[in-house]
């Protein structure tokens, strides 16, 4: 059975959007690159063809994950929600315990994370870690340079 994929309605609209580019336009035009490739003549040594090709391949395996990961898809809606605990959708106000500096995470789908913009995906060690908490829990993290603790000063649900 096929597992569902969480996510926000922002993220199934930027999903859906960029398989709609892919299809009308990279397509199209990956399309028109491989023709013109074609009428440069031999093949077996034309670089700008295997260019072409390779790239309709990655063009068309993208298409394939998109059309999986939005069939897949399960719209969480976290309008509204009480913020007594951390999950999907939240954001969350972790102070580090070791050197008091305070960083905001909010918990997304996998497709929608970005850690520069403070986007954690909801498999990520820390929003592993961090899921069920309340307000004043101290939270163990592992992650790649070690074991960081935090404490949660703040959960919000801000309109994703």
């Amino acid at each position: 059975m096929d597992q569902r994929v969480p996510m926000t309605a922002r993220g199934f609209e930027a999903l859906k959007e960029e398989l709609q580019r892919l299809k009308s336009v990279d397509r199209p035009a990956n399309v028109k690159d491989i023709e013109e490739a074609i009428a440069h003549g031999d093949l077996s040594e034309n670089a700008e063809y295997h260019a072409a090709k390779e790239k309709q391949a990655h063009i068309a395996g993208r298409m394939a994950m998109l059309d999986d990961r939005i069939a897949r898809a399960q719209i969480i809606d976290t309008a509204g929600q009480d913020p007594d605990k951390v999950r999907f959708g939240a954001t969350v106000l972790l102070s580090d315990i070791e050197t008091d500096e305070e960083v905001a995470y909010t918990i997304v789908g996998e497709d929608e994370a970005d850690a520069k913009r403070g986007l954690i995906s909801v498999t990520s060690p820390v929003a592993q870690a961090i899921m069920s908490k309340e307000v004043g829990d101290d939270v163990t993290v592992k992650v790649p340079k070690g074991v960081r603790e935090f404490e949660v000063l703040e959960i919000r649900f801000d309109a994703l």
